[in-house]
């Protein structure tokens, strides 16, 4: 226990509404807190004392503050605070004091039409940081992890700030375990699925009438991976998205369009690879042949980075541990089976000297 600390703070100004939103049905945004941080909140009107570990004790009671600024009237209503706001702030909190000092305290934020969106973890500040430092930058790792958001809210920045002109966003048409052909329209129709997640990012960062007209203008464009041979892309911010799906050739033909003044960003998850069986992924080859290439970043997410639901993070945590366990099990197969051979090898050689 003597490691504990005991952190008393007071929130400004008092207003019982905005303690009860902050505080939540039943205290459940309280005990969220409690839960992620491993601490014990108590309070008595806006008087807080937070038990816990020095960094996560410290780490709660800045995050309590940011989350009472949040409860700050619009147009005379008190917003209440929803389960998805407290497990981003608490992810934001975390990282925030679990940083080395200048690190993250100096992230990027990018401005688009639609706010300032910026970094909720370590890991995401250091990504958006060689996204702008890099020509190339990989980002790795599984769902949730903001790979493709944050790719696509750099390219937007860039383009509203005259850096690049034009967004070229593609991914490969790979079906998993369906069948494009039974999908009704033509062959752009049966794409469009596939590119789906990239046309939202960017509805939500630029709005639907200015999307649609940069994508008029050609100044935006969103196409199957198939169409990028024999191009050559000059000024463009490049994002090749589910990169798990390409082929080693396919990844080559991609990496080598990039020209002039242009930047690309490769995502994938390499645990979801839908090619099949024997293919080689095209990411997990440019893993192992680009490692040491200037100016190409890689960036690797795990289940701590997820930012949607906590039950993502735990799902992810637990294919992983699942997956390191097979391996596990396979290589004492494998060592089984050698030392097998070993012991065996012996007893032919002298059957065959009688």
């Amino acid at each position: 226990m003597s490691n504990l600390v005991s952190n008393k703070i007071v929130l400004e100004p008092e207003d019982s509404k905005r303690l009860v939103s902050l505080c939540g049905p039943f205290d459940d945004n309280i005990k969220q807190i409690e839960r992620r941080l491993g601490v014990e909140i108590t309070y008595r009107n806006n008087q807080f004392n937070v038990l816990g570990d020095p960094q996560q004790a410290n780490g709660a009671s800045e995050l309590l503050k940011l989350l009472y600024i949040e409860t700050q009237p619009v147009k005379g209503s008190i917003p209440s605070l929803e389960p998805n706001q407290v497990h981003l702030a608490i992810q934001e909190a975390k990282c925030l004091e679990r940083a080395e000092a200048g690190d993250y305290g100096k992230e990027v934020h990018i401005k688009t039409k639609r706010g300032v969106i910026k970094p909720r973890n370590p890991n995401q500040s250091k990504y958006v940081a060689n996204v702008i430092n890099h020509d190339i930058t990989f980002g790795i790792g599984p769902a949730g992890t903001g790979k493709t958001y944050l790719a696509v809210a750099c390219a937007v920045d860039a383009l509203e700030r005259q850096e690049i002109r034009r967004i070229l966003l593609t991914r490969p048409a790979v079906e998993a375990g369906e069948k494009l052909g039974f999908l009704p329209g033509d062959l752009s129709q049966k794409v469009d699925p596939y590119l789906r997640p990239l046309y939202d990012a960017l509805f939500e960062m630029l709005g639907f009438e200015k999307v649609e007209k940069l994508i008029e203008r050609n100044v935006i464009e969103v196409a199957p991976l198939a169409y990028m041979r024999g191009r050559t892309l000059n000024d463009a911010f490049i994002i090749l998205d589910e990169s798990q799906n390409t082929t080693s050739e396919q990844m080559k033909m991609f990496l080598t369009r990039i020209g002039f003044n242009s930047r690309a960003v490769i995502t994938g998850d390499i645990t979801q690879v839908d090619l099949p069986r024997g293919v080689r992924s095209g990411l997990r080859h440019a893993i192992d042949v680009l490692s040491d290439v200037n100016d190409i970043s890689f960036n690797f997410f795990t289940a701590n980075d997820v930012v949607r639901h906590p039950v993502v993070a735990r799902i992810v945590q637990a294919y992983e541990d699942y997956d390191a366990e097979q391996e596990t099990i396979k290589q004492a197969e494998k060592a089984a089976r050698l030392k097998q051979a070993q012991q065996n090898a012996p007893q032919s050689g002298n059957d065959n000297s009688q």
